[in-house]
């Protein structure tokens, strides 16, 4: 749970705010009232924010004394990586996922493709021949509802989608736990995959779908006063914007010719509705984004 320190809105606290990200001290800034509140991203540096706290009250030069710089230094940068992948261990092992499919699906057989497709697919002289969702239920092959969420056909495609799925994913576990991250997964990853397949559409895959629920779903949490959900406006504006333009016969003349619209669509909706339903019945302390676990 993030630490929080409090001032007077008339007080110009930038100086200190300055300080403190000079001293790698990571935080998050809001209004709330006639409040400013700081919150503090990592308490192991606790001690050294209020140190610098107690010095900006008191008028004092904004720096550490030599001691602190001693026994309070940064950890080194391999602490901190293993200590955000301990956070988002579920985000870290859905990238791995992702990248250990792609890679399968270069050295494996056609079998392997088709076992995670939407449908049953079978390789015949006259090309894939296709079931139904409907085959797939009558064989208890329910995990086709989700698994085109982990087929990439691109290099570029996985990335782009793992950058995304850890930047919002690692808020959804860490603020609000492994098991809020799952659902999320799961649900949005069905619900874009169905709207995809109601178009028609049998081979497609990505987590693109999800990737635009859960940025639906960190943007309304980072609305919520005292959040610790961030997402800049200007990315949102720029996802939904693509998102629009992939949907225009543009995005064939520039290289982008099959894109699962409805998948990001469905995504985004999941996201939003979800998003919703969780700010309706949180917690008092879900407004802080304490982790549920």
């Amino acid at each position: 749970m993030a630490k929080v320190l409090q001032f007077p809105e008339h007080i110009d606290i930038s100086p200190l705010r300055q300080a403190l990200w000079a001293h790698r001290i990571n935080h998050h800034y809001r209004e709330e009232q006639d409040q400013q509140l700081i919150f503090l991203m990592d308490e192991a540096r606790l001690d050294d924010a209020v140190a610098l706290t107690e010095r900006f009250r008191s008028g004092q030069a904004l720096t550490l004394d030599e001691h602190d710089a001693e026994t309070r230094s940064d950890p080194p940068a391999s602490n901190s990586a293993r200590q955000a992948l301990r956070r988002a261990a579920f985000t870290a092992l859905t990238i791995a996922l992702c990248a250990l499919i792609y890679v399968m699906m270069s050295v494996a057989s056609v079998e392997f493709i088709t076992a995670f497709t939407i449908v049953p697919m079978t390789l015949t002289s006259q090309g894939l021949e296709a079931g139904t969702l409907t085959q797939a239920f009558a064989t208890g092959q329910f995990w086709r509802l989700l698994s085109p969420v982990f087929l990439h056909f691109g290099w570029m495609h996985l990335v782009f989608n793992m950058v995304w799925l850890w930047y919002f994913g690692r808020q959804v576990e860490e603020y609000q736990g492994r098991l809020r991250f799952l659902a999320l997964v799961v649900a949005s990853g069905v619900f874009a995959n169905l709207a995809q397949y109601l178009t028609g559409t049998l081979l497609f895959g990505g987590m693109s779908g999800v990737i635009y629920a859960l940025m639906g779903y960190v943007w309304l949490w980072s609305r919520v006063p005292d959040s610790r959900f961030e997402v800049p406006t200007a990315l949102v504006l720029f996802m939904v914007g693509w998102m629009v333009l992939c949907m225009t016969p543009l995005a064939g003349a520039i290289g982008f010719p099959n894109v699962a619209n409805e998948a990001h669509l469905g995504g985004l909706f999941a996201g939003l509705i979800i998003g919703k339903l969780t700010l309706l019945a949180r917690k008092p302390t879900d407004n802080r984004g304490e982790d549920d676990e």
